[in-house]
């Protein structure tokens, strides 16, 4: 039998030391904090972007200089250095021009490189970052935040960050080297023609910034759009059966129109305001032309200025022009890339509700024995959950929790896992404060199976092998065996090579149920959390699934939260929760000896009695 081996890496990415962001900074001071071991990269690029310029805007004043040998022949500044001639003066310009176009084309090709590299891996670090600081936080900060947005965040905003690195950043560099390269150039040749051909530049800086300011909420209010609308789009991928079942496609289109439609009049407004922004530019450097024009050509026709470096001035401002009026598309793209850059980073900042402990516990000295006291604990803005609950899980026991539905069964089972913080009391497994323990070390000695199972696409040794990459063909059929799912994965297309699609939707719900529990038994830990892990099966999957967790619950502390009563009824222990206490406990047979809570949920379910002695809590 052929079988796919994916090995993935299970190390944690250890996320690089950063400096500590401050959201009140600005989004490129956060930039460059976060960049900073690519400092030397930067500045080596920032160099070869200002080379690339200098030697661009050098042919002007060659022409200027070939001007002045035309005009003023062996008067002219070549002659000065000894080359009297025509033809050596052109040819000497000739061989300065081939210098100068290489060192502008290898500049070119250093800074194009530099750039676009640089840009590739703060992408790279950035998403991987992000999403390692993702996978740090707590389950509360997904149940508050989309996962369109998240996904808007970590994919479209670090790309658009990547395009202003490629080209905004070298754009932006060069624009102002020209400004001070042409500027001083002006000053130079012609003192009392420069202030009038620069009297528009200090305008058109402060109203450059005047733009920023304009088009940053505007570009702000664009990205949070888009992730509204990616947060509708991957929602109604994932419930696509629901959609079609109530036949709701029509009711769905419209409202992804109106999420549409509004990231689509979010970018009018942004446009609107960045359109405007190069024809002002336009008319500014028409005074500073003007003034050159007229001004440098009286002053060329007195005898005050050269021809030729009337030439090289005329030429220059056409060189001053054409640069400025591109940066109101650099503007507009560095302002997406500063709202980008805002969200990213303040993802970065979001603090970790729950920090790891320090200490270890290999998952081979866990012996099971877990002890809750007085544990409280409330969802944000909620009332409490559970309230004062003292519980012994003895080791290598198996308990069950049960309870209607609100009781804190599941809520229970995330506190185990510290998914989330508790509010008062503690959770101790083995004497150890859970707070004390490493998250991977606590998380690595517990395998649950939820009622909801997760299946990743890929196939179905790539999902029993989650988490054990490394297991061996001989236990991956083993742990399917005592699963009770080898019989129908010999039974798929590819058997174990057989793709099971994504979250597993070509299986049934007893197939993907099997799946999970095949996936813990290859886990093999210490403590297995079993989560209503039969409640949405048919009575023969149940009584498979049963088999199969008498097996694997063996010689280890087990907590089975559960719905149906007969899937427990063999615990050694048995807690009743109710409001978030606990209101009951005892073995099968004492609790209905009881006659209490228990009791009652045990006759409603046998069919024994239709109305029990203590109803539940409605769901």
């Amino acid at each position: 039998m052929p079988f796919s081996r994916r090995f993935a890496s299970n190390a944690p990415r250890r996320a690089r030391p950063r400096a500590r962001q401050t959201p009140d900074r600005h989004p490129l001071q956060r930039l460059f904090a976060y960049a900073k071991v690519y400092r030397r990269q930067i500045w080596l690029a920032t160099l070869c972007s200002l080379l690339n310029k200098l030697f661009d805007l050098a042919p002007p004043a060659l022409i200027g200089i070939a001007v002045d040998v035309v005009v003023q022949q062996q008067n002219s500044v070549l002659a000065r250095f000894g080359v009297t001639s025509i033809a050596g003066q052109l040819g000497l310009l000739t061989l300065i021009s081939a210098v100068i176009w290489a060192f502008e084309s290898i500049f070119e090709y250093a800074y194009a490189r530099l750039w676009r590299n640089l840009a590739q891996k703060i992408q790279h670090d950035l998403r991987l970052d992000a999403y390692s600081h993702l996978q740090s936080l707590e389950m509360e900060y997904f149940e508050s935040n989309s996962t369109g947005r998240l996904m808007s965040i970590v994919n479209d905003d670090i790309n658009q960050l990547e395009r202003f690195l490629d080209y905004g950043a070298n754009e932006v560099l060069q624009v102002a080297a020209t400004v001070v390269l042409i500027g001083g150039a002006y000053f130079i040749l012609a003192p009392g023609v420069a202030w009038m051909a620069m009297l528009p530049m200090p305008f058109i800086l402060w109203g450059s910034i005047a733009f920023q300011k304009l088009l940053a909420p505007r570009y702000a209010e664009v990205r949070e759009q888009a992730s509204l609308l990616n947060s509708r789009l991957s929602n109604n991928f994932s419930g696509i059966l629901t959609i079609k079942s109530f036949t709701t496609e029509d009711y769905e289109l419209d409202r992804i129109r109106q999420e549409s439609e509004a990231y689509r009049q979010s970018n009018e407004r942004a446009i609107a305001l960045s359109s405007a922004f190069v024809p002002l530019i336009r008319i500014l450097i028409l005074i500073g032309f003007s003034a050159t024009l007229f001004f440098g050509g009286v002053a060329a026709a007195g005898g005050t200025l050269s021809v030729g470096s009337y030439s090289v001035l005329v030429y220059l401002i056409q060189r001053l022009l054409w640069p400025l009026t591109r940066l109101g598309e650099t503007l507009d793209q560095y302002q997406r890339a500063m709202a980008s850059t805002n969200r990213v980073m303040d993802l970065l900042d979001t603090p970790v509700a729950s920090p790891p402990g320090h200490r270890a516990l290999p998952t081979h000295q866990v012996r099971g024995e877990i002890v809750l006291e007085d544990v409280s604990f409330a969802y944000r803005d909620r009332t409490p959950v559970i309230e004062q609950l003292s519980l012994k899980i003895p080791a290598g026991k198996t308990i069950a929790v049960v309870g209607s539905t609100g009781s804190g069964k599941s809520t229970l089972v995330k506190l185990l896992l510290r998914l989330y913080e508790i509010h008062a009391g503690k959770i101790t497994l083995d004497g150890i404060d859970l707070r004390d323990l490493q998250l991977r070390d606590l998380r690595q000695s517990i395998g649950l199976v939820s009622q909801d199972v997760f299946l990743f696409h890929g196939s179905v040794w790539d999902n029993i092998t989650y988490g054990t990459p490394a297991a061996s063909p001989a236990e991956v059929i083993a742990a399917a065996k005592i699963a009770e799912a080898h019989e129908f994965i010999e039974q798929l297309p590819q058997g174990y090579d057989t793709i099971v699609g994504e979250r597993g939707q070509k299986l049934s719900g007893g197939q993907r149920q099997r799946l999970a529990i095949a996936r813990a038994v290859l886990k093999d830990p210490p403590i297995l959390i079993l989560d209503e892990a039969t409640s949405a099966v048919d009575n023969e999957t149940e009584a498979a699934i049963q088999r199969s967790l008498e097996k694997i619950t063996q010689n280890r502390t087990t907590v089975a939260i559960a719905h149906r009563l007969s899937t427990i009824r063999n615990a050694d222990q048995i807690y009743v929760m109710e409001f978030g206490k606990l209101v009951e406990q005892g073995t099968h047979e004492s609790l209905l000896e009881q006659n209490g809570i228990y009791a009652s949920l045990w006759r409603v379910q046998e069919g024994l009695s239709s109305t029990p002695k203590h109803s539940p809590k409605p769901a």
